[in-house]
């Protein structure tokens, strides 16, 4: 697998949690940006989103960091996730993974943030600051 080049970028964020089929909250309009991942199943709703905006009744789990991995790739492309997970979990780093159409994001806890950084490089990926 070729290297990947990697940004972190800044703030912390938190991954919620909603019943299925439920209408997106109203809070959820503030939080469109920098980052917003909504993912529903027929079993739940997630969303991703900076953790300021997440009211604290709200089922979720704060204090994640997120690193865009810089693509765009193709979607045949072969190993891009397991070329950052595999590290990342020798670093005993967990991760919550994020596809669209042309990348991927990884979100770790906020405080492996830095270990998570040094195991990519080490693996021969390069951080590029944004």
């Amino acid at each position: 697998m070729r290297p990947l080049a990697f940004a972190v970028h800044a703030g912390r964020y938190a991954i919620v949690r909603l019943a299925a089929g439920v209408a997106l909250p109203a809070w959820l309009e503030q939080a469109s940006a920098p980052f917003l991942a909504i993912t529903r199943t027929a079993r739940e709703t997630s969303l991703v989103c900076a953790e300021q905006f997440v009211p604290d009744d709200e089922h979720a789990e704060h204090g994640w960091a997120v690193l865009e991995l810089l693509g765009p790739f193709p979607l045949d492309e072969v190993g891009i996730l397991a070329s950052v997970a595999q590290p990342l979990a020798a670093a005993g780093i967990a991760l919550f993974a994020i596809s669209t159409f042309e990348t991927d994001y990884l979100l770790v806890r906020d405080d492996a943030v830095d270990r998570a950084r040094e195991a990519l490089v080490a693996a021969g990926h390069r951080h590029q600051p944004v």
